[in-house]
Parts: structure tokens; sequence; C-alpha cells
């Protein structure tokens, strides 16, 4: 909860408007997500003896949430819903458009969850290794971070529509960048992440 708590408060801090969020069902988000984009509206006075009522938490209606649920039968994903946790659908299809994806997913979180566990040891599952230090451990995830957005040319994003080939990062297809970076660039001027 800690985590989901300084992850989302950091992030809001970061964006202007407020994005499509989608997950899976862990109810930390659920719970993170309404206390960040809530307002307090204080209950009217009745006039009646006694205390008064604690002020209602009001989610900001433009807040767009949605879940990826799975079915699971023998260890097989059989069934996969997807439902609206927060927000308006023809708003969260608006948003869905003009991304990159065409329906309410997890894939991009988790094949860069992959993508992690592969190029640190740290990160993955069943490891006898182990991070000593939570400042190395930030260091080492910063910098492979900073190569996968940066460095690393991406395939998919690589490809034109007349078949040929234009090398290109998720940095610079976003715009972040104006042309991918080697190590010699990033360390002259680093990305803050």
């Amino acid at each position: 909860m800690e985590s989901c708590r300084e992850f989302l408060g950091e992030l809001s801090t970061r964006v202007d408007n407020i994005p499509l969020f989608t997950s899976d069902e862990l109810p930390h988000y659920k719970t993170i997500l309404g206390e960040i984009y809530s307002t307090e509206v204080p209950v009217e006075k009745t006039g009646r003896r006694g205390r008064p009522q604690n002020p209602q938490k009001v989610i900001n209606p433009e807040l767009d949430y949605a879940t990826v649920h799975k079915t699971r039968e023998n260890g097989k994903v059989i069934k996969v819903e997807r439902r609206i946790v927060f927000g308006n659908e023809e708003r969260i299809e608006e948003k869905i458009a003009k991304g990159p994806g065409k329906k309410i997913n997890t894939s991009y979180i988790e094949r860069f969850n992959g993508t992690a566990r592969q190029n640190d040891s740290h990160l993955r599952r069943q490891s006898q290794t182990f991070a000593k230090e939570k400042l190395h451990f930030k260091a080492r995830l910063a910098i492979m971070i900073l190569f996968h957005n940066c460095i690393r040319e991406h395939g998919t994003l690589s490809k034109n529509p007349d078949k040929t080939r234009t090398p290109r990062t998720p940095a610079l297809v976003a715009g972040l960048i104006e042309k991918n970076w080697n190590f010699e660039r990033a360390y002259k001027k680093p990305l803050i992440i």
C-alpha cells in the first residue's frame, strides 16, 4: 500500500492532466487513486445537537480507471473481462483510441516488467541474487529504464509504412528526446525519471 501511495503520488505531480489508469485488480490502486484524486466536501450543518458529520470525499469526475479481471481454470486464463472502476466509458474509449493500444489492458507494463526481470537478476523470481542496498538497486534500475526508453531501439517502433526501418526508442516516439541517445550522450544530459 505504501509503495502504491508513493508511486501514484509522485506520478500525479508529474502529469498535467489525469491520464487513463489501467491495472490488475489489486485493491490498493483503487484506494490510493481515490485518495489522490478526491476532494473533501463539508457536510451542511443540521442545527441539531451532537457531533457534526465528517466531510465527504468526492472523487474527481475526470478520473478514469479501469481494471482487467482474469478468470483462471486449472492455472490457465479462460476469460478476460475489462471493468470500469472510475470514469466515463466514452471518455475512456477516446483515451484508448489516442494511445497505441486498442483496448483496456496491462500488456505494456507486463512487457516492461518482463524486460526488467530479464535485464536485472535482482528482479527475477526465484533467484539467488538479492539487492543489498536500496540506493544501488535504485541506481541500477534507473540505468536500465534509461537504456530501455532512450538508447535501445525497439523493433515495432522502428517499422515504417513503406517497410523500411528507422531506429526509434520509446522516448523518441513520445517526443521526449529529439534523437536516440547513446550512453555517452546519456551521461552528458541525464533524463530525470
